[in-house]
């Protein structure tokens, strides 16, 4: 069994214009102030992190580290979930999404993938300077504009996206084996990887590739109705990396899971913070334990109703609260009354 590392936290959500949330150097020390000890980067944040300079040089990398270390930071994982979304982008969201990529590119489909895949290439080899063994990601779609049945999906549809997905990935998956690094999907929806069974689908299709992994969140399995438990034993040998993060689904007469289109504040399901939500964290962090999960127990702070700086202060806590220092003895040495094989056998009547 394995001790969790943690608490830390996702600054997505948090990097901005204002201070202390627009420097390396601020942030990580807010961070370390809320009770963190470890922070995920977005990679696509330049007030925080130049991806092509720690991607060129190693001396950039340990410089960065370095000053997080000295407000007692880690860095834990780099993220590309916004470029990684551009990996594979399905026409019907190409203005959505356009803005995630850089000037250059937008407008241009062929050129801003292109773009995607070197941007994820990028901060693999970040990672291998930073030492850091698990990378965070998404997957893109193809598929998902046609997740629900009708009209009818014409026969070899899903198959023939799916295969264009892992044909775009197969490239990257392969950087990251010759770096050392896992490439961990959050598994969510709006990608094509957005549950177990997208996932292998996706998985055979890449020939089980070591380093097609997963990034657990349990909060998107509860917005599915997806039992989020079970998924852990299911998965275990591919989960590497851990969002802590909540939800809740309240289904009424009048909406479900679809959540009739309104805004995340009156959607059946919705984020909450840490502790506000439905799911069973002492059970999942018990999961993870057992499991010998390695790594990083990652704040990712989503709330339709509390504010971020409060939810982050207090999920720092609520993870540190969460986490099993895991034990080296049974519970029950005491009562060892020492055997060898022999004892054993006589203990059987298979002596004598």
């Amino acid at each position: 069994m394995k001790t969790i590392k943690g608490p830390a936290l996702f600054l997505a959500q948090f990097a901005g214009d204002e201070a202390p949330f627009n420097s390396w150097t601020d942030i990580t020390k807010w961070a370390a102030d809320c009770g963190y000890v470890g922070v995920q980067v977005p990679s696509w944040d330049g007030r925080l992190f130049d991806l092509d300079q720690a991607a060129a040089s190693k001396d950039y990398c340990d410089t960065f580290t370095g000053q997080a270390a000295e407000n007692g930071i880690e860095v834990t994982e780099l993220s590309t979930h916004l470029q990684g979304q551009l990996v594979a982008v399905h026409p019907a969201y190409d203005a959505a999404f356009d803005g995630f990529a850089a000037p250059s590119v937008q407008g241009n489909p062929a050129a801003r993938q292109a773009w995607a895949v070197d941007q994820v290439k990028k901060a693999i080899t970040a990672s291998r300077h930073m030492g850091i063994g698990a990378h965070a990601t998404f997957s893109g779609a193809l598929a998902w504009p046609f997740v629900y049945p009708w009209p009818q999906r014409p026969a070899g549809l899903v198959e023939a996206a799916f295969d264009e997905l892992a044909a775009r990935w197969r490239p990257i998956l392969d950087h990251a084996e010759e770096h050392g690094v896992d490439i961990c999907y959050e598994i969510h929806p709006g990608e094509d990887l957005h549950d177990g069974i997208s996932y292998e689908m996706f998985l055979e299709r890449v020939d089980h590739h070591p380093r097609a992994n997963m990034l657990y969140d349990p909060s998107h399995y509860v917005l599915q109705a997806l039992d989020y438990l079970d998924n852990i034993d299911i998965y275990k040998d591919r989960i590497r990396m851990f969002h802590v993060k909540d939800a809740e689904l309240n289904p009424t007469g009048r909406q479900g899971v679809y959540g009739g289109f309104q805004s995340w504040v009156d959607r059946a399901g919705r984020f909450r913070s840490l502790g506000d939500g439905q799911v069973d964290f002492k059970a999942v962090f018990s999961k993870m334990a057992a499991n010998d999960f390695e790594g990083w127990a990652v704040v990712e702070w989503e709330c339709a109703l509390k504010h971020p700086e409060d939810g982050a202060r207090e999920g720092a806590q609520f993870v540190r609260d969460h986490i099993i220092r895991v034990t080296d003895k049974a519970f029950d040495d005491f009562a060892d009354g020492g055997a060898d094989d022999a004892a054993n056998r006589k203990m059987l009547g298979l002596e004598g």
